[in-house]
C-alpha cells in the first residue's frame, strides 16, 4: 500500500467510524476494545487510537452515554450507550450516508455505449 492509499484510508475510516460507531452502539452497548472489533470484524481496519478519540467526542457531544460495570479479566469497563441526541443523529448522519453514497455510486457507475 503506497503512502498516498494509506492516508486515503486512514481519512475515509476517520469520516466513517463515528457513524458506524453509533450504529454498532445502538445495536447493543459496547466498551471500547469491544467496539474496535466490532468494526474489524465488518471488513473495516481500524485501531484503538482512531476508535477512541470518535467515542470521547461522541460522549462530549452528548450523543453517547457511560457507564461503569465490572469486567471479568481487569478493571471495570466503560460501556457507551446512545443517548435520544444520539438516535437523532444517527438518523441523520444515515441518510447523509445514502444520499452520499448514491451520489458515489452513479459516478462510478461504467459508461455505457
Amino acid at each position: 500500500m503506497s503512502r498516498i492509499q494509506a492516508r486515503q484510508d486512514a481519512q475515509f475510516i476517520r469520516a466513517v467510524l463515528p457513524l458506524l460507531s453509533l450504529r454498532l452502539i445502538q445495536q447493543r452497548e459496547s466498551y471500547g476494545y469491544e467496539l474496535v472489533e466490532r468494526v474489524v470484524a465488518l471488513g473495516v481496519e481500524v485501531s484503538t487510537g482512531l476508535v477512541y478519540p470518535v467515542l470521547n467526542r461522541l460522549e462530549r457531544d452528548g450523543l453517547v452515554t457511560t457507564t461503569s460495570k465490572p469486567s471479568p479479566s481487569g478493571p471495570p469497563r466503560k460501556y457507551f450507550a446512545l443517548t435520544d441526541a444520539g438516535v437523532d443523529a444517527l438518523a441523520i448522519a444515515r441518510a447523509q450516508w445514502e444520499q452520499t453514497a448514491a451520489a458515489v455510486n452513479k459516478t462510478l457507475e461504467p459508461e455505457k455505449g
